[in-house]
């Protein structure tokens, strides 16, 4: 199976490609999206900060993986299991599907420990994770086997701004 890897410069961009990968065919639980929070703000700040709501540290559940005490907008609301989480070298960040609860359970290998255990290579891991820390966002789209799918997937981020696309 095959992941498909996006890396987004805006919010907007990502969502309007998660939205459309949706709408051609993949599962919720095929996508993942992940973007870095703001240390020690409020959901109503980051929503100032990022264009939508996230949770504060307080109102996460890290055992599950989800944010629980009030709503998530923008691309992680798209998504059940959104969750903020604090992962070493790169801070607060939001996670939306299933590649949250495998952070829940990788805080000690950070963002490149959990997308090596999604079978990406190490290298191109901490290079995402370096995407994230940045600011950029990551869709990933994953359990892929149809290359026509894929083309489609990659085609589509292609469409809505991805700056870098990969498949693993």
């Amino acid at each position: 199976m095959s992941s498909v890897i996006g890396v987004f410069a805006n919010e907007e961009r990502a969502e309007r490609a998660v939205n459309e990968i949706k709408q051609a065919g993949l599962d919720e639980g095929e996508i993942s999206i992940v973007a870095k929070g703001e240390e020690g703000a409020t959901g109503e700040e980051q929503q100032g900060q990022r264009g939508k709501t996230e949770m504060s540290f307080e109102n996460q559940n890290l055992g599950d993986g989800t944010a629980t005490g009030g709503a998530i907008g923008g691309i992680a609301g798209l998504m059940a299991g959104a969750g903020l989480f604090a992962i070493p070298g790169v801070g607060p960040i939001i996670a939306a599907g299933p590649i949250a609860a495998g952070l829940s359970g990788a805080v000690a290998g950070g963002l490149t420990g959990a997308l090596v255990d999604y079978g990406i290579p190490e290298e191109a891991s901490q290079e995402y994770e370096n995407q994230v820390r940045q600011g950029n966002i990551l869709a990933i789209c994953e359990g892929l086997e149809d290359r026509d799918q894929l083309a489609d997937i990659e085609a589509i981020m292609q469409r809505n701004g991805a700056t870098e696309i990969e498949i693993h």
